[in-house]
């Protein structure tokens, strides 16, 4: 692979995104909480679509259906998730947070901020304002629509 490849805009992005969720698995699973890398994804994106629908939940992750399921038996084994009938629909379930997710959630918190901490390394605020309205800017032009959410 030529210069030019290794320092495109396409393959860095993703060799970054690559890198940065090496690590996340990483930090999780050294950090003692009792999730999976998985669990603590799925338990970030009921926290940002908290009353979701299970599948809407595996979607906005890009796995399957039956992955969620596994990984919400067990956040809800660990009290931090509760299933709630939907009042619209007698078959679906929500998923909500409970109370005592919240120190779950700031532990995986922390964990992040650690490794936004590493990957920014060198960069000052400004920058990294910066990167990050470049990057919501690059997700919002690539996003397909989604009736209203933006996420």
């Amino acid at each position: 692979m030529g210069t030019r490849e290794k320092d495109s805009l396409a393959f860095l992005l993703n060799s970054g995104a690559r890198l940065l969720n090496s690590a996340f698995e990483r930090r999780i699973s050294e950090a003692g909480l009792g999730l999976t890398p998985g669990e603590a994804r799925a338990l970030l994106t009921v926290a940002v679509i908290d009353g979701s629908k299970q599948a809407d939940i595996a979607a906005r992750l890009g796995i399957e259906p039956m992955t969620i399921c596994a990984y919400l038996d067990k956040l809800q084994s660990l009290n931090l998730i509760e299933r709630r009938q939907d009042p619209q629909d007698r078959r679906s379930k929500r998923i909500v947070l409970t109370k005592t997710s919240a120190d779950m959630l700031e532990a995986v918190g922390h964990e992040i901020d650690q490794l936004v901490l590493q990957a920014t390394q060198g960069l000052n605020e400004e920058e990294v304002a910066l990167f990050r309205s470049f990057l919501q800017t690059l997700r919002n032009n690539l996003q397909p629509e989604q009736q209203g959410q933006n996420g």
